[in-house]
């Protein structure tokens, strides 16, 4: 079965470029499609999971609009020809103080 992996940007330099990879596995578990993956792509593996296998805390897989975390894991089954993209977690943003924002005055004596 086809499947396409849709890469972001920060592992791009791992799939020479590439931010949509096509690959051609039997039918199973993600963890299998993941597998092939890394076979043509090694660089990649140590981004996506740990050293004890499992999907980084900050990283998102999903499988259509599903989000693996809550469908199985590396366990969740891929049907035929769909989409899979992996997903940084994006944090951060700007908090608001008001008197960081507020020019300074002076303090007289």
């Amino acid at each position: 079965m086809l499947l396409r992996f849709h890469i972001p940007g920060a592992l791009r330099e791992f799939t020479a470029g590439k931010s949509n990879v096509e690959i051609d596995c039997a039918p199973g578990p993600l963890s299998n499609a993941l597998c092939v993956l890394w076979i043509r792509y090694p660089g990649i593996k140590d981004r996506i999971v740990n050293e004890q296998g499992q999907v980084r805390e900050h990283i998102n897989i999903f499988i259509g609009e599903e989000n693996v975390r809550y469908t199985g894991g590396l366990a969740t089954s891929v049907p035929a020809e769909c989409e899979i993209s992996i997903v940084p977690a994006v944090s951060g943003g700007a908090l608001e103080i008001p008197e960081l924002l507020s020019p300074v005055q002076p303090r007289c004596s």
